[in-house]
């Protein structure tokens, strides 16, 4: 008999209704996840988040819509990353310019779906997004990728201590829950960790961050973890 999914509650934030009902059926058809909210602009998701923090229900994942006036997609997730780090957002766009995907991803944003993919992609991005990882449309992906050409600073010079800590444990085949056992840290928390340094490291999997981790040495850099 297979487990049942772990639920995951989900705000949908776009300005045309049309989308936002859409979507909230698709995903609330979906098992596993829940659609808590909808909201038709950034402004109003900020404060529709304010009172479910109060009422501490604050959602999983928010699927984001990046072409909203007066406050962008962008901007909403820079500002909902600051003050909700816990909450993972999936931009969802129907451009795949280099630029944008990359202002999405140094938003915080750990997915990126183009509104004419298959339904199923935003499942799996809002999916993976919950588990930690980073989930980007293929054709925004590979244009992010042809933009690293070039001499770059060491991506693991940008994690912070505490990165370091979990992309070692996670490059040792630990899940969520050891990583988080190991470091005296909640499993959500374990989780953010992940999805900033695949977000940093410009990965799109674990196994990705497993990977680039042994390959440059990283699993035996540094010294015990910090508290």
């Amino acid at each position: 008999m297979e487990p049942e999914p772990e639920n995951i509650s989900v705000l949908v934030v776009d300005d045309h209704e049309f989308v936002r009902r859409g979507l909230r059926a698709f995903l609330d058809s979906e098992p596993g996840i829940d659609v808590v909210g909808e909201a038709g602009g950034g402004a109003e998701a900020l404060d529709l988040l304010a009172s479910m923090g109060s009422c501490g229900s604050l959602p999983d994942v928010i699927v984001m819509d990046l072409q909203m006036a007066p406050l962008d997609g962008i901007e909403s997730t820079r500002l909902i990353r600051a003050r909700y780090g816990e909450i993972e957002v999936v931009a969802l766009t129907s451009f795949a310019d280099d630029e944008r995907v990359r202002a999405a991803l140094q938003a915080g944003a750990s997915g990126y779906v183009l509104k004419g993919s298959d339904a199923d992609d935003v499942t799996s991005a809002v999916r993976a997004a919950h588990r930690g990882e980073l989930q980007i449309d293929p054709v925004a992906a590979k244009g992010l990728m042809s933009m690293r050409h070039g001499t770059e600073p060491d991506p693991f010079a940008e994690l912070t201590p505490r990165e370091r800590d979990v992309l070692r444990l996670l490059a040792t085949g630990e899940p969520n829950k050891r990583i988080a056992a190991e470091l005296a840290i909640s499993e959500r928390t374990a989780r953010t960790h992940v999805s900033r340094i695949l977000r940093k490291l410009h990965l799109n999997s674990r196994t990705q961050a497993a990977l680039w981790a042994v390959r440059e040495g990283e699993v035996t850099r540094g010294g015990p973890p910090h508290a």
